[in-house]
């Protein structure tokens, strides 16, 4: 019997990479709805949601100043590797 040795992809939710982008960058929900002129009631909906919408998307990353694939894309481990062994020191 052969083992399958290669990783399965794991299956990204948009929404909460949203978040945890959101909050790395020290934004709260209302203030990125005020940003985007809806509720903070609609951010805490698009955070759930495992896809978002394209062109909804492409505002919020405008808003915080970042590529809508950064929010696709996004990888708390990857991110925490790259603070951490990217820091500045004198």
């Amino acid at each position: 019997m052969a083992i399958d040795t290669m990783e399965k992809p794991t299956k990204r939710h948009v929404g909460k990479n949203l978040q945890r982008v959101r909050i790395y960058f020290g934004i709260k929900q209302d203030a990125l709805a005020r940003d985007l002129e809806i509720s903070q009631q609609a951010i805490s909906k698009i955070e759930q949601q495992e896809e978002i919408e394209s062109e909804m998307l492409k505002k919020i990353s405008e808003v915080i100043g970042i590529s809508p694939e950064m929010i696709e894309y996004f990888d708390e481990e990857k991110a925490i590797y790259n603070i951490n062994n990217n820091s500045f020191r004198d």
